[in-house]
């Protein structure tokens, strides 16, 4: 690779790996990396992030309100360069989208209602997503916007961006996790301290607690630690 290409994609991955990490949850990283897209490919006026299970799509990040425009007319007809990069697993560029063969209906539509001329989606590979799949999608109102050079890079971003994804999403599950361990836990002590002090069982101070919830409109767990607290439940 030359050294010019190799020091502009450090850079690149440098840019979007320091605003992934700036970020705490999933949905804010899928903003981060189509804002990063953008920037990195000038050719790219705007970028969105599809994600769905086949035959129902969302936009779950965009850098304007044209992408949602846009992709709305892809989910409701089952099919265009956003949808079939994330069913098919390939790369889709198009340069001239209302003459575009592969898409006629929607090509127009993009082009007539939007001024969408090119258009270049690539699969995103989220891990431990279920059955979701997903896609990154750029737009421009130029004909033969995307050159195969911005096809590569685009490439390397939904590589490097679904990795940065998939970490956060594990980090984010295992903070769940702790949560609802620790949370049963709490839960598990304070129903044992209610058995004891008011010799109830389980399902009655289980009971109880969920009445002291309802009525202070708190969550369980909070209940929970005030009773192992303080030894008590307090009702309002």
């Amino acid at each position: 690779m030359e050294e010019h290409l190799l020091r502009q994609l450090v850079n690149d991955f440098t840019d979007l790996g320091s605003r992934i990490s700036a970020v705490a949850k999933t949905v804010d990283a899928m903003q981060a990396i189509t804002t990063t897209a953008v920037s990195i490919l000038d050719t790219a006026e705007a970028a969105s992030i599809t994600r769905g299970t086949e035959g129902q799509f969302e936009t779950v990040a965009e850098t304007s309100d044209l992408p949602p425009k846009v992709d709305a007319i892809q989910y409701e007809l089952g099919t265009g360069p956003c949808v079939d990069a994330a069913l098919e697993d390939c790369v889709f560029r198009t340069g001239d989208l209302e003459h575009d063969e592969r898409w006629p209906e929607f090509g127009k539509r993009a082009a007539n209602d939007f001024d969408v001329r090119s258009m270049l989606a690539v699969r995103l590979f989220l891990e431990g997503q279920d059955e979701l799949i997903a896609s990154l999608n750029l737009y421009s109102t130029a004909r033969n916007a995307f050159t195969a050079e911005d096809q590569a890079r685009a490439e390397l971003i939904a590589i490097y961006s679904a990795a940065a994804v998939n970490a956060m999403s594990e980090r984010e599950r295992s903070r769940n996790l702790r949560v609802a361990l620790e949370s049963n836990r709490q839960i598990g002590v304070a129903l044992g301290v209610l058995m004891s002090r008011y010799k109830v069982s389980d399902d009655e101070a289980f009971t109880l607690m969920q009445m002291a919830s309802q009525r202070s409109h708190r969550k369980l767990r909070d209940i929970a630690a005030d009773v192992v607290e303080t030894g008590d439940l307090h009702l309002p």
